[in-house]
């Protein structure tokens, strides 16, 4: 009997140490509009994505901007600048403590220009399920006056961690003259050391992430 109640005792701990682990890993994400950033809260450009979530590390808020094309700041140059943001926030209560940025940008560009994230992309995750959140962010960087492939990175931060990607999406050259098949440009990638060192779970992500945007799109052109 004493055999059977140390047993099941047993049980009830392994089920109650599982129960642990997946409530540790579950991230509370909320969608915000621009109206629920707060006030204090100070960016540049227009809001993209806003975002509270909460994991083990307390709350949060992570906002991603886009500033468009603008005039370039040299007087003396006839060109359009373009940047994008995107800023996060550790929560206590009524106070936000900025932790990191992330801030990419052309200057002085005299072609077709965008900076922009790819939309759809932005993600909060918790892949590991180690109930620290990733941030995941997507965008292009471009400044040309042809149909060549263009920059794009994906970055993603767990806690104050930065992982990248950087590489150039794909474009179609058109039929080509033997056999009627179509070829293409581009498309590769390269990953930084953070995330040739990573679980596998967030190589996965990001390389499936990548192939579903690696068309170049009316979201990802230059204007």
């Amino acid at each position: 009997m004493m055999k059977k109640l140390k047993a099941i005792c047993s049980l009830i701990i392994l089920f109650s140490l599982i129960s642990i682990q997946i409530s540790l890993g579950q991230i509370k994400v909320t969608m915000l509009d621009k109206k629920d950033v707060p006030s204090s809260i100070k960016y540049v450009g227009h809001i993209v994505n806003a975002a509270k979530y909460t994991d083990n590390d307390g709350d949060h808020l992570v906002i991603t901007t886009e500033t468009g094309k603008t005039p370039s700041k040299d007087k003396d140059f006839d060109g359009k600048d373009a940047a994008l943001y995107a800023y996060h926030y550790k929560v206590t209560g009524d106070s936000y403590k900025q932790t990191w940025q992330v801030y990419d940008f052309i200057k002085d560009c005299g072609f077709d220009i965008f900076v922009g994230f790819i939309r759809n992309t932005f993600a909060i995750t918790d892949l590991n399920k180690d109930g620290h959140a990733e941030v995941w962010l997507m965008y292009n960087v471009v400044c040309k006056s042809d149909v060549s492939p263009s920059p794009m990175k994906i970055i993603m931060h767990e806690d104050e961690k930065k992982y990248a990607i950087r590489g150039e999406n794909r474009v179609d050259e058109g039929t080509s003259t033997e056999g009627g098949k179509h070829t293409f440009l581009g498309g590769k990638y390269v990953c930084d050391d953070a995330f040739k060192t990573a679980p596998p779970v967030f190589r996965n992500y990001a390389a499936d992430l990548w192939n579903k945007n690696i068309s170049e799109t009316k979201k990802t052109q230059a204007f």
